[in-house]
């Protein structure tokens, strides 16, 4: 029989005090000794399990930056039999960044070990990107490129291709000072924009989602001309809020028969708009390669980078669009 459980409330915030302040408890004090102890996270790679959680659990919360404040805004927890489970709402500020709150959601799963609620499972999640919380890679453009991936064709059906993806930056932020009508507003006018620029440079607009976009073209010339004059004209925008976009640009064979060969064309391209910041471009090695030394393009090799995905490390360089 399911019921409101008072002691689990308990043991939840005690959890969360330790987590956010420390003191005489440690994270794995509360933790199961089962081999099926899940704890699973916001970021890509954060999903671990048995040992690796109960080693790593002190290092992963002491590796958050110092917490200024935080707030209870929700808080829940039942218990039936030996199994029990809280849900809780939080809002966090953090040393650095005291103009902007962050809501954290968390889920605990309990099991009854020898007369104890220990956790079995922990899922934490904030709702926007990691980008915008703590400086790390937004999921959106990958979003957008497993729909493009499934969802769309293009014109060119083979052959050398290069796909470009933009993203407007810090769009949580601007949406929720803006409103839904305003910032859907906005964001058509922002495609709008771009898709002339696109096509104008003798590319296609393949796709939008959310606030990203993608693009195919049929040469590596004409994307970096198409980037560039985009992050030309957010520059010159006065009405505010002024837009700003991160862009990257890959080249590779499109064969629209061979599904898995196009998605990674456009899957290294998506991951390398997520290293750029706002206002830069970043394009691929080969992508380099391919427009040789025009003198109306500068580039600054940026090193080699480690791409999601992607078995070996990839060189990365960004256009100077600005000279």
């Amino acid at each position: 029989m399911v019921t409101p459980s008072s002691e689990l409330l308990a043991v939840s915030r005690r959890w969360f005090k330790t987590n956010l302040e420390g003191g005489q408890y440690t994270p794995r004090n509360f933790l199961s000794d089962s081999d099926f102890l899940r704890l699973l996270g916001t970021a890509p790679g954060e999903n671990w399990s048995g040992d690796d959680v109960r080693e790593a659990a002190a290092e992963f919360f002491q590796e958050t930056p110092d917490v200024l404040h935080y707030e209870e805004s929700f808080a829940e927890a039942f218990e039936d039999g030996d199994i029990g489970w809280s849900l809780f709402i939080h809002k966090v500020t953090w040393a650095g960044r005291a103009d902007r709150p962050v809501e954290i959601r968390d889920t605990l799963i309990f099991y009854l070990e020898d007369g104890s609620w220990r956790i079995i499972h922990r899922h934490g999640s904030v709702p926007m990107a990691n980008q915008e919380m703590m400086g790390k890679e937004q999921t959106g453009i990958a979003e957008l490129a497993e729909a493009a991936r499934h969802g769309t064709s293009i014109e060119q059906t083979e052959g050398l291709a290069s796909i470009m993806f933009t993203d407007v930056v810090a769009s949580s932020v601007l949406a929720n000072t803006l409103g839904d009508r305003a910032w859907s507003a906005k964001v058509n006018s922002h495609f709008k924009k771009l898709r002339q620029i696109i096509e104008s440079s003798g590319g296609q607009f393949v796709k939008s989602l959310g606030d990203g976009t993608m693009s195919s073209f049929s040469s590596a010339r004409s994307a970096l001309s198409a980037a560039a004059e985009i992050q030309q004209t957010l520059a010159q925008e006065s009405e505010e809020p002024r837009l700003a976009a991160r862009i990257g640009i890959h080249a590779g064979d499109v064969v629209q028969a061979s599904e898995d060969f196009f998605g990674t064309v456009v899957n290294v391209a998506a991951r390398i708009a997520a290293e750029a910041d706002r206002g830069e471009i970043f394009v691929s090695d080969v992508t380099r390669w391919l427009v040789g030394d025009d003198p109306e393009l500068r580039f600054e090799t940026l090193g080699s980078y480690d791409l999601q995905g992607q078995p070996e490390r990839s060189v990365l360089h960004s256009l100077d669009w600005r000279s």
